[in-house]
């Protein structure tokens, strides 16, 4: 109890110094430099989030843009952190949200655990939020699910008979929308819908197997429905080696050959759809993994006296990590932005 006031007093303490005192941190970041982040990172402050959706609404971008920060004040207790300039006080959200994510427990101190905590829960968020505004434009008759003629009208009757089965044609969406339809009620609810819009994020096991499948078409040069090893080298190995080496710091992956081994359970010296299991996430990163990576990230170049905890200190005196998004990388695709 006594530590849980000493700390509300040293936050209350904080937040008074660096409002009323002279910013030498640069707190004050431009909102539009939220650069593309390569895996897709959530926003980290809810309040950002809000705004984005509340420009998104109007048509407008949340990008740095004069005539665009008339939609700030709409914003439930936005105004009140920008500038006349549109400047977001960075400093001064960091300090109000440090309490928020220091709690399990409070020890003035925020673990990878509950920095990542809070990055998921982002990204959840996020999920859901596109999940609601598909089925709003999609939900015809207004029960709250959505069958496959209400998302996918294109498709005749006649289409789906045929049931062809190359990319995007009626029995490819259809495949993937039966795999969604858990009940098999022939229409998706909301959890459902969010597995079919977001696959990589689900945890229905015949989802997992298409998705898998999906890229192995696109890694199969032979088309001998397995991958060789220089397939596994071409398309593969490289994506899995640098998430695995980011995620564990120091530590090396294994070597192309040695991973290959690890994967090839039956030593047939090919790899089936079930034994890429391991590595679906990586072959298919998804909201939740990059938040995860997003995670380790900032834990990574804040930490600076590496104990793997933030101290209020460390995150203002790399506040802009928090709101800038810095890595631009293309070679992260994934089945996702094909669907």
């Amino acid at each position: 109890m006594a530590k849980a006031v000493v700390y509300t007093l040293l936050a209350t303490a904080f937040i008074i110094l660096f409002v009323f005192s002279p910013n030498k941190r640069h707190g004050h970041t431009r909102f539009g430099l939220n650069r593309r982040l390569g895996y897709k990172a959530p926003h980290f402050d809810p309040l950002v989030r809000r705004i984005a959706r509340s420009a998104e609404g109007k048509g407008l971008s949340y990008h740095a843009d004069p005539g665009h920060i008339s939609y700030v004040p709409e914003v439930e207790d936005a105004q009140e952190y920008f500038d006349d300039a549109g400047n977001l006080n960075t400093t001064l959200r960091l300090l109000i949200l440090f309490p928020l994510l220091d709690d399990a427990p409070k020890d003035g101190l925020i673990s990878t655990k509950e920095l990542g905590a809070w990055i998921g829960q982002q990204a959840i968020d996020r999920l859901s939020y596109r999940t609601d505004k598909v089925i709003a434009w999609h939900d015809k008759n207004g029960d709250g699910a959505i069958s496959f003629h209400e998302y996918l009208p294109q498709f005749t009757e006649d289409d789906i008979d045929k049931n062809r089965e190359g990319h995007g044609q009626a029995g490819w969406w259809m495949e993937q929308f039966n795999n969604a339809d858990v009940d098999t009620s022939g229409k998706l609810e909301f959890n459902e819908f969010k597995d079919f819009l977001h696959p990589e994020d689900s945890d229905n096991e015949e989802i997992h197997k298409w998705l898998l499948g999906e890229k192995m078409k696109r890694m199969d040069d032979d088309q001998d429905g397995k991958l060789n090893f220089k397939e596994f080298l071409d398309y593969t190995y490289n994506i899995y080696k640098r998430y695995a080496e980011f995620g564990n710091a120091a530590a090396l992956a294994p070597t192309a050959e040695d991973k290959f081994a690890e994967l090839d359970i039956n030593k047939d010296k090919y790899l089936v759809v079930e034994e890429l299991r391991p590595l679906l996430h990586y072959l298919c990163p998804g909201e939740l993994f990059y938040a995860k990576y997003f995670t380790d990230y900032l834990i990574s170049e804040a930490d600076d006296n590496k104990d793997g905890n933030l101290t209020i200190e460390e995150m203002l005196d790399h506040e802009n990590l928090f709101y800038n998004t810095l890595y631009e990388d293309d070679d992260f695709d994934d089945i996702h932005d094909e669907l």
